[in-house]
Order: structure tokens, then C-alpha cells, then sequence
């Protein structure tokens, strides 16, 4: 399972051989009059050598399937005719997966998919340890997409006390995702440079109703600020009343005063007011 870095003879040097043995073989057969067949077959044979790496690029070299190594320095080169030469990419790559439906811990189906970013560490195992490594990217991924998701809540509607939800705890979430692709990708050789959720969201049956919650719990949790708030007001208003004797309420005064300004402050339209021309207590 270790990988082998070889460098294979330049490919330079083995073109300009076999253009000198090819420029013998034509100048053989014109003046001698000589076919050369063995030679020209030779030749021929020569050319399935001949390979080139590109930069971040790889060629694991298989003969009779035994490895014999990887070939990472980019360049062109010249190995055994009889080799095989599979390319591995060594770049980064973007993996955005499907949007999947899934349940998270409460039950509730969500769409959720994911950003993988990932590039090939080791060839060997790329090469050997699986059936197709790209392949085997895209259903490791959608596998720890559904693990995930059964680990935590969407959100915090069900379970008040979940600290780490989907929606919330991003950088938990996605370091926990990460931690997960890295430790199913190992057997293939893969780095996990970046694992991400992409798309979140509550899966269509069900969105009109979490939407019409998440508007109600906005607007109670609005209302228990304005609340608060007119509370403040009101007891504000009374201490300095009473602080600056401006004027002596007995307790059902208070009290119809307090419920005025409650309405006042808490309505969520604007209020008529009605003057009073008589005395305080008409």
C-alpha cells in the first residue's frame, strides 16, 4: 500500500535514438536495397513507450500486474513498451454533490448537499485499493451526507436543550463533515482538503408549515422585546410622576393608566387617542 516514486529515462534522448535507427533503416533499404523488417518491426514497438506527465499530473506504471511505480515529475519520458500507464490527477477537485433527502435527528426530511474539495495523495491506493476512486468520492460522500444529517436536528423547534443544529452550528457541522470524508476517503488514498454543507433547507412538504413556525417564533420573540420594553416604560413614567408630585393616582388611577399605556406602546398599529375635557375622574 506504500506508493513508489520513479524517474524514467527522458524520452528525449529515446526519440532521437530511434529517429537516427529509423534515418540507418531508410538509408539501409535505398542503397542495399534491404526491407530491414526486423528492424522496422522494432521500431514500431519502440513507440507505445513514449509518455509525457503534466504538471500536478501522474502516471502509475503497471508491468504484467506488478507495480513498479509512479511517475510524478512532469516531463516526457521513456519507459518498458510493455508497461501499462494509468494517468491519476493530482489537482484539487470541486465535488458538489446532489441534493439529497434526507431525516435529521428529529425525523424531519431536509435537502442537504455538499462541497467537497479533494485531490489524490497516494496513486497506489487510488490505483488499487478501489474499483474507480472518482466514483468512489461521489457515494462515500452521499453516504456521510446521511450520516450527518441523522446526528443532528435541523434546528432547534423540537429540542430546545441541542446545542449544534444544521442550521446553526456551521463550523461544528462542517468540521465534524470533514472529519467524517477524511476517515472514509483514507482507504483510497484521498486528502479531504475542505468539506462544506452547500444547500440546507426543509424538504417541500413540510417547508409552508416550518415557514409559517419560524414567522410565528419571530414574531413572539418580537413581541416579548415590545413587552419588555413598554414594561420599562410604564414603570419609568410612574416613578417620575410620583418622584416629581406632579399629580397623586390613587391605585385604580394606576392601574387604568398602566393598561392606556400598555395599549399604547404594545399595539402594533397606531392609536387614536380620545381627550379627555372633563375632570380626572369623568
Amino acid at each position: 500500500m506504500k506508493e513508489k516514486e520513479v524517474t524514467p529515462m527522458s524520452g528525449y534522448i529515446m526519440l532521437t535514438v530511434v529517429i537516427l535507427v529509423i534515418g540507418a533503416a531508410l538509408a539501409g533499404i535505398i542503397m542495399f536495397r534491404n526491407p530491414m523488417i526486423a528492424l522496422a518491426f522494432l521500431i514500431v514497438i519502440t513507440f507505445p513507450g513514449f509518455f509525457f506527465v503534466n504538471p500536478n499530473g501522474s502516471r502509475v506504471l503497471v508491468l504484467f500486474g506488478e507495480y513498479i511505480g509512479t511517475v510524478k515529475k512532469n516531463g516526457f519520458f521513456w519507459v518498458n513498451p510493455f508497461y501499462t500507464k494509468q494517468s491519476v490527477s493530482l489537482r484539487a477537485r470541486n465535488f458538489d454533490s446532489e441534493r439529497v433527502k434526507v431525516n435529521d435527528r428529529e425525523g424531519n426530511p431536509i435537502l442537504i448537499s455538499v462541497i467537497l474539495v479533494w485531490r489524490v495523495r497516494n496513486t497506489y491506493m487510488a490505483a488499487f485499493e478501489v474499483d474507480d476512486y472518482e466514483n468512489f468520492v461521489r457515494v462515500q460522500t452521499d453516504a456521510a451526507v446521511r450520516n450527518l444529517a441523522g446526528k443532528y436536528p435541523y434546528d432547534n423547534f423540537d429540542d430546545e436543550q441541542a446545542e449544534i443544529t444544521l442550521r446553526s452550528g456551521m463550523e461544528e457541522v462542517n468540521h465534524e463533515l470533514e472529519k467524517q470524508m477524511s476517515d472514509r476517503l483514507a482507504i483510497a488514498g484521498i486528502e479531504v482538503v475542505e468539506a462544506r454543507i452547500g444547500y440546507l433547507a426543509y424538504a417541500s412538504e413540510i417547508a409552508g408549515a416550518m415557514l409559517r413556525r419560524q414567522q410565528a417564533t419571530a414574531i413572539v420573540a418580537a413581541r416579548h422585546k415590545i413587552v419588555e420594553g413598554a414594561v420599562s416604560m410604564v414603570e419609568m413614567a410612574l416613578r417620575d410622576l410620583a418622584a416629581q408630585n406632579i399629580i397623586e393616582l390613587d391605585e385604580e388611577r394606576k392601574a387604568s393608566m398602566v393598561s392606556n399605556l400598555m395599549v399604547v406602546l404594545c399595539a402594533d398599529k397606531d392609536v387614536a387617542p380620545v381627550v379627555n375635557t372633563g375632570s380626572l375622574y369623568q
